[in-house]
């Protein structure tokens, strides 16, 4: 049961529970780190860490999805961004990775007015597959519709349908809208499906099909969607809720399981851990990708909502300069560290905190316990 506060005359709300105010609790048993796996598997493609990546231009592109891929995650392409949008976006990311904070929006949304090229989404894809690796691409809820058979006929493994907001029944007087529960229905690949923010949300988008939710909005120090929107969602406490769904959703349909992507908060090892620990399969992987020598905007980092032509959510951070030590992705993912703070070694740590705590599997340590001062 949520706890309720009143903050004035008729006015209850519950209380919510970010990941950086709960902790893991260990057990009366330790494991060996060698017996820890930390494998997922989605429908049924199988990776060796639950790690997903934001699908950002500032981080994705055909060749690091690629090596996302190859060191057994899951990259991402957005679908309308750059690598869609231009033959060649390179210069243009360049450009972004040296442009001050103060006239970065303004140059983004310049950037992104260029339309998306269906033949491009065909070309990203051929490109990606042919690295050897699960394919995925994401598009807004709004383009899905129009550009997702485009990715199907191209050969896309999984459809990432990604917005900050998403909801199964999206009521509107303009006209036809998507139907997420037909269009899935129709299709023949799996789709993972948010952001949601809530037991109800994530329990709307499980009965539409969807093998995976999103849970969280992928707010990070960079996300101006409070600021901008007034809507937040505490991280622990969206993915409890969801991951309570799941389990009625369990029951509704006699063991359909659906898999919990957590976007939000994740910025270091120990978060990913107790994201996994409230019932998380995966977390998504924004700005903390950003650092890795792979990425095409040398550090540079914004939201695919920064862009947005009337209403930017999303700060920028500039890329680095040429003096800063830069890891690479494998030691992002796995290490060495040469940093104490939980940013390198993501998945090393992950697997240390389910071996100190008792667990040899991610399955099972969403059954961890937890506990907050």
């Amino acid at each position: 049961m949520r706890e309720l506060v009143e903050i004035g005359p008729g006015k209850i709300v519950a209380r919510g529970w970010r990941l950086s105010e709960v902790a893991l609790v260990p057990t009366r048993r330790t494991r060996d780190i060698d017996d820890v796996s930390t494998e997922w598997q989605l429908d049924a493609y199988r990776f060796e860490i639950p790690a997903v990546g934001h699908p950002s231009d500032a981080t994705m592109s055909p060749a690091s999805v690629i090596e996302m891929g190859r060191l057994g995650g899951l990259g991402v392409l957005n679908g309308e961004g750059l690598w869609c949008r231009y033959v060649d976006p390179t210069s243009l990311l360049k450009e972004l990775a040296d442009t001050p904070a103060e006239n970065a929006i303004e140059r983004l949304q310049e950037i992104y007015a260029e339309p998306v090229k269906p033949e491009l989404i065909a070309e990203r894809i051929a490109e990606i597959r042919a690295g050897g690796i699960t394919t995925a691409i994401r598009f807004s809820p709004q383009h899905t519709a129009e550009l997702a058979p485009l990715a199907v006929e191209a050969g896309v493994d999984l459809l990432v349908i990604q917005g900050t907001i998403v909801s199964a029944e999206h009521v509107s007087s303009g006209g036809d809208v998507l139907n997420l529960k037909q269009f899935i229905a129709d299709l023949d690949i799996p789709v993972v499906v948010g952001g949601a923010t809530n037991y109800k949300t994530a329990m709307h988008l499980m009965r539409t099909g969807a093998a995976g939710v999103i849970v969280g909005v992928g707010s990070d120090d960079w996300s101006t969607t409070d600021t901008v929107l007034g809507i937040d969602v505490p991280m622990a406490s969206a993915v409890v809720e969801a991951a309570a769904a799941r389990r009625d959703y369990l029951d509704e349909t006699g063991g359909r399981y659906v898999h919990l992507i957590a976007d939000g908060e994740i910025t270091n090892s120990g978060a990913i851990a107790k994201a996994v620990a409230c019932g998380a399969d995966a977390v998504m992987l924004g700005s903390i990708l950003a650092d890795a020598a792979e990425s095409p905007a040398a550090g540079a980092w914004w939201h695919s909502a920064a862009s947005h032509p009337k209403l930017p959510r999303g700060r920028f951070r500039p890329g680095d300069s040429g003096d800063v030590e830069v890891p690479d992705l494998e030691a992002i993912l796995y290490g060495p560290s040469n940093s104490s703070d939980g940013s390198q070694n993501l998945f090393g740590g992950l697997r240390r905190a389910m071996a100190k705590t008792g667990y040899t599997s991610v399955k099972e340590f969403q059954k961890a316990s937890l506990v907050t001062a």
